[in-house]
Order: structure tokens, then C-alpha cells, then sequence
């Protein structure tokens, strides 16, 4: 891990930090009105074409796990996972639940969720534990 790493202020205001991975620090967006977690690996690539082939690997490793769990923790029709960074430049990925008749299916949720919907302290408590027994 670089010795300056830590996550950039757009993205500790929007999300409550879960726990570490092993090569990435696991976010949930603040907004409850879709499952949206967010991986931000501890490297200062700023795009996925620049990791090395083993943190890019173990990255996509830990995306996977973190869309397993969303999928079924959460019961999601489908599971959303991208990168992109235009408007935060640190290197993170999506891995976003979506329901049919969620508040922003069937478009895209960037830009669009805007709901006043947020997790109370049970319910974030119920997922971090979740998460964490679920071995991402």
C-alpha cells in the first residue's frame, strides 16, 4: 500500500467505509435507495490499464466477490460493475445491486439516484456484519 493512500473526499463524504480487502478499501454509498458498493484499491494508478497483472487480478477477484454478495445478500435482479473516474480520479469500481422498479431502473444510477433514502444504524450494522461473514 502506498504510504500517502487514502480515500479521496468525494468519496469518504458519499460512502461509509466497510472494511479493508486485501488490496482494496470496500465503501457503501450512503444513499440506501439501491445496494451500491464501491472498491478502492490501495495503489496510485489512476486507471485499471495500469495495474500489474496481480493487483489487477486480485482486484477483479475482490469485485466479484463483493457483486456474489450484493447478489444475494441483497436479492438483485442484476448487478452493475464499472469504472469511472471522471468526475472522482481516484481508481475505484462500482459493484451496484439493482432491483426491477428501483429509482432509477432501468437507466443508470450515476447522476440520477438522488434520494433522501439512507441507511439507519441497524441496517448498516446488518450489512457490515454480512460482509464480513461473507469473506470478500
Amino acid at each position: 500500500m502506498p504510504e500517502s493512500f487514502s480515500i479521496h473526499p468525494q468519496l469518504r463524504g458519499d460512502c461509509h467505509w466497510l472494511l479493508a480487502l486485501e488490496c482494496s478499501e470496500l465503501l457503501l454509498h450512503r444513499d440506501a435507495a439501491v445496494p451500491w458498493f464501491i472498491l478502492v484499491p490501495r495503489v496510485e494508478a489512476g486507471e485499471l490499464h495500469e495495474l500489474e497483472y496481480p493487483i489487477r487480478h486480485r482486484l477483479a477477484d475482490e469485485a466479484d466477490a463483493v457483486a456474489r454478495f450484493v447478489s444475494t445478500w441483497f436479492r438483485c435482479d442484476r448487478i452493475n460493475q464499472a469504472s469511472i473516474g471522471n468526475l472522482v480520479p481516484q481508481l475505484h469500481l462500482h459493484v451496484i445491486g439493482r432491483h426491477r422498479g428501483d429509482a432509477c431502473w432501468p437507466g443508470v444510477v450515476w447522476g440520477r439516484l438522488q434520494t433522501d433514502e439512507r441507511y439507519d444504524d441497524d441496517r448498516l450494522a446488518a450489512i457490515v456484519t454480512a460482509v464480513r461473514a461473507w469473506h470478500c
